[in-house]
């Protein structure tokens, strides 16, 4: 699923700039913050007018976003490779929350400074709001392969919400990600792999016709998630 991401100005022109402008604003939240950094020093930054900024960036809320949609994009080729090459649920799975993670890496001590913005609720840059819908829907559509490509058959009544559950699993990986110091963030990989094998246990045993209570459950369950983004 492809959806037009707001925010950036497409023109192979303008490929240097937006690059430039990009790099510069990263370059000063990690050294100043977010709410320390203006619109005017990245463009000061970058070498660009402030004017020439608002054009490819009409906001840092936008910087935010196409920073969003780089890391994505990084992590969708990654993952390519992965679902290429692995049938085996489990192994799909851990192949593709690992390659987040690790197109992530660079960016940690960055991720903490933003951390405080996106968790506010009425911010653009939260997961949940209408200016993520493109990246969200791009991410639940990478799960969906996941299951879909795989050799483990899922009951017709979860197969529509596990995508989404699963998008949610990772976000919470990401989440333990950000506060995670310890070395090489192996305790962010543990973590992952003990919750990738229980999520694949369940779904294999998904099937089971004493389980249709629990995935009506899991169903109802999923359903209220999703009113986040309504609400």
């Amino acid at each position: 699923m492809t959806t037009a991401r707001t925010g950036l100005v497409k023109t192979d022109k303008g490929q240097q700039t937006r690059a430039a402008i990009l790099e510069a604003a990263l370059e000063m939240f990690r050294e100043r913050g977010y709410e320390q950094t203006t619109m005017r020093s990245i463009a000061e930054r970058a070498e660009v007018a402030l004017g020439n900024a608002y054009y490819y960036f009409h906001s840092k809320e936008h910087l935010i976003q196409a920073f969003y949609g780089r890391t994505h994009d990084e992590h969708l080729t990654a993952s390519e490779a992965v679902l290429a090459r692995e049938r085996d649920l489990k192994a799909r799975l851990l192949g593709v929350m690992r390659t987040k993670i690790e197109t992530v890496e660079p960016y940690h001590q960055f991720a903490g400074k933003l951390f405080k913005t996106a968790a506010d609720p009425h911010s653009p840059l939260n997961p949940f709001s209408e200016e993520s819908e493109a990246v969200r829907q791009e991410s639940i559509a990478v799960f969906a392969e996941v299951v879909r490509g795989s050799k483990t058959k899922v009951p017709k009544d979860l197969m529509a919400d596990l995508p989404y559950l699963l998008w949610l699993c990772h976000m919470g990986i990401i989440l333990f990600w950000i506060h995670d110091s310890s070395p090489r963030r192996v305790r962010t990989y543990r973590l992952l792999g003990l919750t990738v094998d229980i999520m694949v246990k369940l779904i294999g045993v998904a099937s089971n016709p004493l389980m249709r209570p629990l995935r009506r459950s899991a169903v109802r369950l999923i359903a209220e998630l999703r009113q986040m983004q309504v609400h």
